[in-house]
């Protein structure tokens, strides 16, 4: 889906793919570049960063010396917000594009004003479904704002505790087994999993921040 955003929207500039070496960060960049590859278009620079550092400030000058329009960055809200940061202090106006770790008021408080436009993919905002909406009033009822994967985790929660009513036990392989083959409803909606394991119904969109809120792309 990035790869195909990327190709796209920014086909004929300069495109960097940046990941931390984690996982979940160097997953989405491998397979990010794979698209793009398949679309024919050419990564102008792949590169590691290290994960948990302050200073990104060299790689955001090697970025801008080889001219790069856009940077995917495969990686954690803090080290993204920082790189786009950080290019805005040396007055380049490079475009962001990320994952569902973006998905946290974190990625504002560090950018501020450099986060407007950036875009990431994340799952359909729970918070908009009314299965959610008396939850989320008792959560905001005590001032805490159910973003990101808030509301995921309270499915996962549910889906799980309804499987080991189905099952009679808490022992995990008979839970695991109530939760293959049926429906759950939860503050998602119906959710269900296939043999697998995974979501039966997975779905994403794009996300963009404006104005320190990030609101699905039209």
């Amino acid at each position: 889906m990035a790869g195909d955003y990327l190709a796209d929207r920014w086909g004929t500039k300069k495109i960097a793919i940046l990941h931390d070496e984690q996982t979940y960060g160097k997953g989405l960049a491998e397979e990010t570049r794979k698209r793009l590859a398949k679309r024919g278009v050419p990564v102008a620079l792949y590169e590691e960063y290290k994960y948990g550092e302050k200073d990104y400030s060299a790689l955001v000058t090697k970025m801008r010396e080889a001219g790069v329009a856009v940077a995917y960055v495969g990686g954690y809200v803090t080290e993204a917000a920082l790189i786009l940061r950080q290019a805005r202090d040396q007055g380049y106006s490079l475009e962001l594009v990320s994952g569902d770790a973006l998905a946290s008021d974190e990625f504002w408080l560090i950018t501020g004003p450099a986060g407007e436009g950036a875009v990431f993919t994340f799952g359909p905002d729970p918070r908009r479904n009314p299965e959610a909406a008396p939850v989320v009033s008792r959560f905001r009822a005590v001032k805490y704002e159910p973003e990101g994967y808030t509301l995921y985790a309270y499915a996962g929660i549910q889906t799980w505790a309804q499987a080991v009513t189905v099952a009679g036990s808490l022992d995990s392989a008979k839970v695991a087994a109530a939760l293959r083959g049926r429906q759950f409803e939860t503050v998602l909606g119906r959710i269900g999993f296939d043999k697998k394991g995974d979501v039966t119904s997975p779905a994403w969109v794009w996300y963009v921040w404006r104005n320190g809120k990030y609101v699905p792309q039209n």
